[in-house]
């Protein structure tokens, strides 16, 4: 997706891990994709770099459609649909 398309996305759940170090944020969204139904979108908010690799490895691992990434002002929004 383009990033205009995902600056109007609407999530069905975000996971704020803004103030986690690696490996939190992703511990985090494994945590939260539980509280996701089959083909709804989790946005994960993160102000650690090494989540951009991380979050679209674990899509697909598991399957996930990995939606893309928003960077903005050094806080990361990336976007799956389960």
């Amino acid at each position: 997706m383009t990033t205009e398309e995902l600056k109007t996305l609407k999530s069905d759940k975000v996971v704020d891990a803004r103030s986690m170090a690696c490996p939190g944020p992703l511990l985090a969204a494994k945590k939260a994709i539980g509280d996701v139904d089959e083909g709804q979108i989790m946005e994960i908010l993160s102000s650690d770099e090494g989540t951009k690799s991380d979050i679209p490895k674990w899509c697909r691992k598991q399957e996930f459609e990995y939606l893309g990434s928003i960077d903005e002002d050094g806080i990361y929004r990336l976007f799956l649909k389960k």
